[in-house]
């Protein structure tokens, strides 16, 4: 199949759908495991000292959630759009909570797990419609 004068195999998209998969899949146990511990987010807009990690955090959250969203902009089939429409709800309620803290966005915790649950079932989906060769590409390698 050509696109914009390269040749790209079907094999490649599966690839990139198991890599975001994984991704996702690795996002939910870190998010799990903060709804599990309940270490409590303070927020850096709350009058109290924040420390470092929480500054930390909170520019990843930031950077995580811009690239999601632009990767939700530029996405073309639906799964993808909500794909990458569950990953950006999840990781900018990660920011939103790390910001404002658990007084006043505690739901965040577990919006992200639900949207990160959601995010790793759309990728099956995606994998497995990925996975299907499709007559017209195995013919191209033979």
């Amino acid at each position: 199949m050509l696109k914009h004068g390269r040749i790209f195999h079907p094999h490649t998209n599966r690839r990139r759908a198991v890599v975001a998969l994984a991704h996702s899949v690795v996002f939910l146990l870190i998010a799990v495991r903060q709804m599990v511990a309940a270490n409590s987010a303070a927020g850096i807009w709350v009058p109290s000292t924040v420390s470092r990690g929480t500054w930390v955090l909170c520019g990843i959250f930031t950077i995580v959630s811009s690239i999601l969203l632009w990767l939700l902009l530029i996405s073309r089939g639906w799964m993808e759009k909500f794909y990458f429409g569950f990953c950006t709800i999840s990781a900018t309620s990660g920011l939103l909570r790390i910001a404002a803290g658990d007084q006043e966005f505690h739901a965040g915790l577990y919006i992200r797990v639900v949207m990160l649950v959601s995010a790793v079932l759309v990728g099956l989906l995606i994998v497995r419609v990925h996975s299907r060769v499709q007559p017209e590409y195995a013919e191209e390698g033979s």
